[in-house]
């Protein structure tokens, strides 16, 4: 399954949460975010949106809705990896390896893994 949608920075950061919870209702998503903590309207309105998107699902529970997600993190960033390539580095992965590496930003493991999808793909 591909996806090619970009998430905000926002709907990003509550499916991060997500993925970290595995599921999970509204109040759960804000109880993980850091302070100022976002209005209940906000979470809820990006939840549906990420919904939209086909990044998330949910099931009904009791009054309210445990939301899921039904996209792999692996998947979504391996795909914003490539964005990322393509927007600031000119696709250019020599470039972008050693600015992360530069940064420091960047564990062995990650940069491992990030050659090994890089191969993969021809």
């Amino acid at each position: 399954m591909h996806h090619t949608k970009q998430l905000t920075k926002a709907e990003e950061e509550i499916m991060q949460m997500l993925w970290r919870l595995e599921k999970a209702n509204v109040k759960q998503i804000i109880d993980l975010l850091p302070e100022p903590k976002p209005a209940y309207n906000t979470v809820s309105t990006i939840v549906r949106i990420l919904e939209s998107k086909g990044f998330v699902d949910y099931e009904k529970q009791g009054k309210g809705h445990v939301y899921f997600p039904i996209v792999k993190k692996q998947d979504y960033s391996n795909q914003s990896l490539n964005t990322l390539v393509d927007n600031y580095f000119q696709g250019s992965f020599k470039s972008m390896v050693s600015f992360f590496v530069k940064k420091n930003d960047i564990s062995l493991q990650e940069l491992e893994s990030v050659l090994k999808d890089i191969n993969k793909k021809d």
